[in-house]
């Protein structure tokens, strides 16, 4: 691939319209997966997806231009496949397995196409949503949160001058390597980039892929972003979102169906994808009350993806669990892929380091970390600007019903207020009731199989 002067191209952006998002592919791979068991089991489901800003204090309908940014969104839903990625999909190894997707599923594929958005203003903020079939809705999350990073960040480098984003990015390379230095340090780490969502750019991003990928080597195992993993020769790597466990609880019509509704939908993935793809992603309402209630089959799954519990309290907790269940940790794997930067997992895996497989996926500050990089030091507008912002785009809502995400960290808890204070009151006792929501008694509990490691015929 060849190497793109970034200061350069930036400068030089003087064309009406430079799209951010120039592929259906430039997207996270656990979409993809996702998408074929959605379009295999749940493909009638409506869902709404929409933005949430939690940093309060950036306005972004005051720092994006409405235009510009419904340009960017209305190309990307111009985009089709390519036959080149057709192919790609269809004939690539994807975890050690070719065919991963069907070829039914993939020829639904070609005639995708991004649904429509509904856009507007409140308190400074853009209001974004999508609504629609699950199948589509779902393929907006990350393009749609990729065009709002990028719009902002090129909106903070308007004013910067051609020396001044040289300077810009020679530092942001300089603390990059910097990193990069400290992680061939730690002997048989496994490090992937988690960083599309939340990127500074598409080019950035790039870089920092190439950085990892000759910097650390084959410690480097590879990004979730599909259309980098393609032109780079790299694995594409991803499991599933919380998206998942969200909308069958939002259509959970007993309390019997909402408690089991984290261990259903696992069952679900484990007829589609086996091995290494069975990690378990535990927090959507609380790992504590996953846990406590999990089937004992869900121990014989390949690990665990804590994602917004400490690193190194939620891999103690799974650690304690599956010692409890006569599982040896040392067989195990824990994915960290919370707010990870180079100190953190530094931390984690000295902590854990023998204990059990551990693998790093790294976002944020991996793809986005312009802190301190900036010349422009007096020039508020640029140095905020550049500042990344915890910015989610999540299911609000399922067949008309609320949706709601708990996490360990109750500060990003997704939903309607009272349906939260639901949520917490439900999975905190942890018994699930007798009553459904149309106050039918509900049908006997299901008791969960053996997940089966073979997708449908």
């Amino acid at each position: 691939m060849s190497r793109v002067n970034i200061a350069e191209r930036v400068y030089n952006n003087r064309w009406k319209l430079d799209p951010i998002i120039r592929s259906l592919l430039d997207t996270d791979f656990y979409k993809f997966l996702m998408l074929q068991m959605i379009w295999g089991l749940y493909r009638d489901t409506q869902v709404t997806f929409s933005l949430i800003n939690r940093t309060k204090t950036v306005a972004l309908a005051r720092e994006i231009d409405e235009a510009e940014l419904r340009a960017q969104l209305d190309y990307a839903r111009s985009l089709r496949f390519s036959k080149k990625e057709m192919i790609w999909l269809a004939g690539n190894t994807f975890y050690g397995r070719r065919h991963i997707f069907s070829s039914e599923f993939l020829r639904w594929l070609e005639d995708f196409q991004l649904p429509e958005y509904e856009l507007t203003k409140a308190a400074g903020q853009y209001e974004l949503r999508f609504y629609g079939p699950w199948t589509h809705t779902t393929m907006w999350e990350i393009p749609a949160l990729a065009i709002i990073n990028e719009l902002r960040a090129r909106r903070a480098m308007q004013p910067m001058g051609r020396f001044a984003l040289d300077v810009l990015y020679a530092r942001a390379k300089a603390k990059m390597w910097d990193k990069v230095e400290r992680l061939r340090r730690l002997p048989d780490i496994r490090i992937c980039d988690f960083g599309t969502r939340r990127r500074h750019s598409f080019l950035w991003q790039r870089w920092c892929v190439e950085a990892l990928k000759e910097g650390i080597g084959f410690a480097f195992s590879g990004t979730s972003n599909v259309l980098m993993a393609m032109e780079s020769d790299l694995e594409a790597l991803g499991t599933n979102a919380h998206e998942l466990p969200m909308v069958i609880a939002a259509l959970a019509e007993t309390e019997a169906e909402l408690a089991e509704a984290p261990y259903k939908i696992m069952q679900d993935w484990s007829r589609y994808y086996g091995d290494n793809l069975l990690i378990a992603l535990p927090d959507a309402f609380g790992t504590e009350a996953f846990l406590r209630h999990a089937p004992d089959w869900v121990a014989d799954w390949t690990g665990f993806r804590p994602d917004s519990a400490p690193p190194i309290a939620g891999g103690e907790q799974i650690i304690a669990w599956w010692q409890q269940k006569g599982r040896d940790p040392r067989k195990k794997l824990l994915v960290f892929s919370d707010a990870l930067d180079v100190e953190t997992i530094e931390k984690t895996y000295r902590h854990f380091h023998g204990r059990v497989r551990m693998s790093f996926g790294w976002g944020t500050n991996l793809t986005n970390d312009f802190g301190g990089c900036s010349p422009e030091t007096q020039d508020k507008t640029v140095t905020r600007g550049l500042e990344a912002i915890s910015l989610v785009c999540k299911v609000t809502e399922a067949n008309g019903r609320p949706a709601v995400k708990l996490s360990d960290n109750l500060q990003k808890a997704v939903g309607e207020k009272k349906e939260i204070a639901r949520y917490i009151r439900f999975f905190s006792e942890g018994k699930p009731g007798s009553q459904s929501r149309s106050g039918k008694k509900p049908a006997a509990k299901r008791r969960p199989g053996k997940p089966v490691k073979r997708p449908p015929a």
